[in-house]
């Protein structure tokens, strides 16, 4: 398939390399598609190709810590990744696609090749390039001395908000209101905010919408603060007024706070679309109309469980990842002969393809308890508001605002059975933390293994390669670390620790509410993105550059005393026990004794101790 003319112009109209050069060197490339809501790259993974997007669009975002911002879109025509033409680096960004879109892709393989075959021709695209990145580059430049300018303008001033507790100046430059503002003093402890985890506040505007229209719907609101209400959620889910949520994610109240957070912005925002000032509440109200026919009590969970059921995608994706890279090195390594071992002792030869697939299908099983785990996260208590009694809503609004939130997210979400339950027995998240808690710990034993195999280089196994990341001593040169099988550890043990928590925090609901549901947040929030952070630099950075020391594995096996386990049923325990020892005792070998003994001929020895004939049952 060759890329279509049309496509050709608009990559030379905004890059400035010619169509011709740009032809001849694409030739080489391959079709790529990406489905709808599928990540093409992750921000600080390796480059492996550069492109020209054939039909779709691509948006850029920035961030891996929960808080990732769109700074730009790229649609047909526009080439992606084409600073591979420039070095080994990593990505700035991360791209995904909404929609989907279709990549013609050129890997850095072939435009390494390319650089040395048609020397003339790379370089004059990569000028171009480089003119185009530093085009870019003085566009954000600029952006950001305008955005410094705005910051050292005076504040717009302050207006007057009320609680029962009394008045207080808010900001008018901000859109969160008085409860918010004594969050953010009552509860300054972690510096992580609320909009650290744009899953949450995305489950949040989700939530709101859908309350909103249930409550036009049933006659609780009018239209116009109906449909303000759902344009600031629509904004806040494109990505807006996220910088907003500014309350600790560790707060009391069991969520109180983060509910008003959310209530006050909306309303504010709201305000402004109805053509009012921030701070008018007499024609939206926080908790009047944003909050109608709610509780924190019923839209906190049921907001946690969006978050929950939104990042689960991605770490199923990361894991998914994961799964597929041990995959592929499971075959690449099928006819690797190796010793395995028990207690860290020599056991029976195995290949290192079979060591490389059990990891995969640790991480499949993983996988799938996840997978399981969340589908309890459907049912939802939204209308149970204070206590699961559904006071101070409407008839019929409990079935009909999780209708609303169905179609609002996406989720097929259900009712709960019995919504005073709902309300206080948080053990449904206990069950995700514990799978969390599950795929961690068998994340980490492939880490463990990973970092035993390629111990040495010299005086330790040294069965495999890591590919090497940065120097790994400050004192001894030469020496390398395995940093992110290291890195990987160290995340598994704080997701275990956080499974720890969750539990605490479950079992401290008392009576009709679980106060401790903003730890079990954060816990479980936080605990998904670093892991599926941490597979993504697994992959990227570790599994996909590991190479076996094959002659290092095969002397391991000709070596080893484990050999004579494959004589056991032809010559018996006692006697293969009794070679081994003098095997070990002497430094000789199994083979070499066997022979001397003459308890078999060297053709039944030689069929015996082939180790391809050891890592499969088979007929002796």
């Amino acid at each position: 398939m060759l890329i279509k003319q049309n496509i050709i112009k608009l990559a030379a109209k905004t890059t400035g390399i010619t169509e011709k050069d740009l032809s001849n060197f694409f030739t080489e490339g391959r079709e790529q598609v990406y489905r709808s809501n599928e990540w093409i790259f992750h921000e600080s993974t390796p480059r492996r190709w550069a492109g020209i997007i054939l039909e779709g669009e691509v948006e850029l975002v920035r961030g891996l810590h929960g808080s990732s911002r769109k700074v730009g879109s790229m649609a047909a025509g526009s080439m992606i990744s084409e600073s591979a033409f420039l070095g080994d680096d990593s990505h700035g960004n991360g791209a995904f696609t909404r929609n989907g879109v279709k990549i013609w892709q050129i890997s850095r393989e072939k435009i390494d090749a390319f650089r040395e075959t048609e020397p003339d021709l790379f370089y004059r695209i990569v000028s171009r390039i480089a003119v185009s990145i530093n085009r870019r580059m003085r566009i954000l430049n600029d952006k950001l001395f305008q955005n410094k300018k705005t910051d050292d303008t005076v504040t717009s001033g302050f207006r007057l908000e009320h609680d029962s507790l009394g008045t207080r100046d808010i900001s008018n430059d901000v859109y969160y209101g008085v409860q918010t503002q004594r969050a953010m003093e009552n509860f300054a402890i972690s510096g992580i905010h609320i909009n650290n985890f744009e899953h949450m506040i995305e489950a949040l505007a989700m939530v709101k919408k859908a309350a909103a229209m249930a409550n036009h719907e049933l006659g609780r609101i009018d239209q116009a603060r109906m449909e303000a209400i759902a344009q600031a959620c629509d904004e806040i889910l494109y990505g807006k007024l996220h910088d907003q949520f500014t309350v600790d994610m560790f707060q009391g109240g069991a969520g109180t706070s983060t509910n008003m957070n959310a209530n006050e912005v909306i309303a504010n925002r709201g305000l402004e679309i109805l053509g009012y000032n921030k701070g008018e509440y007499q024609y939206l109200h926080p908790n009047d109309h944003v909050n109608c026919s709610q509780s924190t009590n019923d839209i906190y969970p049921t907001a946690i469980k969006l978050a929950v059921l939104l990042a689960k995608k991605n770490l199923v994706h990361a894991m998914e990842k994961l799964r597929n890279s041990l995959e592929r090195k499971a075959e690449a390594f099928k006819d690797v002969l190796k010793m395995g071992r028990t207690e860290n002792q020599d056991a029976v030869p195995m290949t290192l393809g079979q060591e490389f697939s059990a990891y995969a299908v640790m991480i499949d099983s993983a996988i799938n308890s996840i997978e399981q785990a969340a589908e309890a996260f459907r049912d939802v208590n939204m209308g149970a508001t204070a206590i699961g009694t559904g006071i101070n809503s409407p008839p019929g609004y409990a079935t009909l605002v999780v209708k609303k939130l169905t179609q609002v997210s996406g989720f097929q979400l259900r009712r709960a059975k019995n919504l005073v339950e709902a309300t206080q027995n948080a053990g449904i998240f206990v069950h995700m933390s514990a799978n969390l808690k599950l795929a961690a710990v068998q994340i980490s034993k492939i880490c463990n293994d990973l970092r035993w195999l390629s111990s040495g280089p010299r005086c330790g196994l040294n069965e495999i390669n890591l590919p090497p990341m940065q120097p790994g001593s400050s004192i001894m040169p030469g020496k390398v670390n395995p940093v992110i099988p290291e890195l990987m550890n160290q995340i598994c043990y704080q997701v275990m620790g956080y499974d720890m928590v969750v539990s605490m925090a479950a079992e401290s609901s008392e009576l009709e509410l679980c106060m401790a549901e903003p730890i079990i947040a954060f816990d479980l929030l936080h605990g998904m993105m670093i892991l599926k952070n941490g597979c993504i630099t697994l992959v990227a950075r570790c599994i996909e550059g590991i190479e076996a020391n094959r002659d290092i594995c095969q002397h391991y096996v000709q070596t080893s005393i484990g050999l004579v386990t494959a004589l056991v049923p032809i010559i018996g325990y006692e006697q293969s026990a009794s070679i081994a020892k003098e095997a070990l005792k002497t430094g000789g070998s199994v083979y070499d004794l066997v022979l001397k003994k003459g308890l078999l001929t060297r053709a039944q020895l030689d069929d015996m101790l082939r180790p391809e004939n050891m890592t499969d049952p088979r007929e002796i």
